[in-house]
């Protein structure tokens, strides 16, 4: 499993801030601090999925970059 990159974690962490934001509105009945937590909460998710695009893109780099390598070792040979 690949290590997450900083906008994965990020995102992560704004989804638990505005869960806890979320869950305190419900209980306190303040509609406004619930509304805030569920923003957050959306906006963690996107950056943590804009994190995994951005590891995804980087790992499938890599993984071209190896089969060139591979591709002209065995040209080499």
């Amino acid at each position: 499993m690949a290590i997450p990159n900083k906008d994965e974690i990020k995102g992560k962490w704004e989804q638990v801030k505005g869960t806890v934001k979320d869950k305190v509105g419900e209980i306190t009945n303040d509609r406004d601090l619930e509304a805030e937590g569920e923003v957050q909460n959306a906006k963690g998710e996107t950056q943590e999925t804009w994190g995994k695009f951005k590891r995804g893109v980087g790992e499938t780099v890599d993984a071209v970059g190896d089969a060139i390598s591979d591709a002209g070792k065995r040209i080499n040979r």
